[in-house]
C-alpha cells in the first residue's frame, strides 16, 4: 500500500487548518479528520454544474460564479458544457488553494485556469455575492461542505436568510442558485422556498452510481 504523503498545509481565515495530501496519483483535501475532497471522487461536485448548465442552457453570454475552487471539478463540468462566450468567475478565499492547483495539482487541474473564460478571485464568496445585482446566470456554491459546515461559521452568511437573499439579488431573471452538500438539510431547503427560489434536491453520488451520497439543490430564482 502506498502511504499517503502531506505536501502542504494552510490556515484557514476564521479558523482551521487544510492539508493538502497526495497518495500517488490520487490527491485528497483535509480539514481536521474530515476529508473535504478526493481526486477519484468527483461525480457530485460535476453534477452541481451539470444540473445548473442544463437550467440555463440557450442562455448567450454566460456569467457563472463558482464559490469554492477545491479540485475544480465543478469548474472542468462547467468549462466542458458553457459556449465560448461565457464567463466563469470562480472565488476562492485560501490562497494556498490557488497556489496548490497552479503547482503539486497542476495534472488534476488539466489546463482549466488557463481557459480565457475563467477569472480566479481571491476573496469571500459571500462578499462577492453581497456585492452583486442581476449580474450572474448561475451561482455554485461548495463551500464548507454545504450549509451545516465544518470550517466555517461565518459561513452562515452564505447559507442563513441573508446570505440567500444576497444570492437572489445577485441572479438575473431566471437564474440559478446551485448548492452542494454532503449530508441533507431540511432546514436549508425551506429556508430556500421561504427565500423565494423554487427549489429541486437532487441525490448524486461522489463516484458515478457508487460512493458516498450526497445533495445537489437546484434553487431558480
Amino acid at each position: 500500500m502506498i502511504p499517503w504523503v502531506q505536501l502542504d498545509a494552510a490556515k484557514v481565515p476564521g479558523g482551521g487548518e487544510l492539508r493538502l495530501k497526495r497518495r500517488g496519483a490520487e490527491f485528497s483535501i483535509m480539514l481536521g479528520t474530515n476529508e473535504l475532497m478526493n481526486s477519484r471522487l468527483s461525480g457530485s461536485e460535476e453534477a452541481l454544474a451539470e444540473l445548473a448548465c442544463a437550467r440555463i442552457g440557450g442562455r448567450g453570454r454566460v456569467r457563472m460564479l463558482v464559490g469554492g475552487l477545491g479540485m475544480g471539478f465543478t469548474l472542468r463540468a462547467a468549462l466542458a458544457r458553457l459556449a465560448p462566450d461565457a464567463t466563469v468567475v470562480v472565488v476562492e478565499l485560501v490562497p494556498a488553494v490557488i497556489a496548490w492547483a497552479r503547482g503539486p495539482m497542476a495534472e488534476v487541474f488539466a489546463n482549466s485556469l488557463e481557459d480565457p473564460r475563467v477569472e480566479i478571485r481571491e476573496a469571500d464568496v459571500a462578499d462577492v455575492i453581497r456585492a452583486a445585482v442581476g449580474e450572474y446566470d448561475a451561482i455554485l456554491l461548495d463551500v464548507d461542505n454545504g450549509p451545516q459546515g465544518l470550517s466555517r461559521s461565518a459561513n452562515d452568511r452564505l447559507y442563513g436568510m441573508a446570505g440567500l437573499a444576497s444570492a437572489n439579488a445577485a441572479l438575473k431573471p431566471g437564474g440559478v442558485l446551485g448548492v452542494w452538500s454532503a449530508h441533507p438539510d431540511g432546514s436549508f431547503a425551506a429556508r430556500l422556498r421561504k427565500s423565494g427560489f423554487r427549489v429541486d434536491e437532487v441525490n448524486t453520488r461522489a463516484r458515478g452510481k457508487r460512493g458516498a451520497r450526497h445533495v445537489v439543490w437546484m434553487a431558480a430564482r
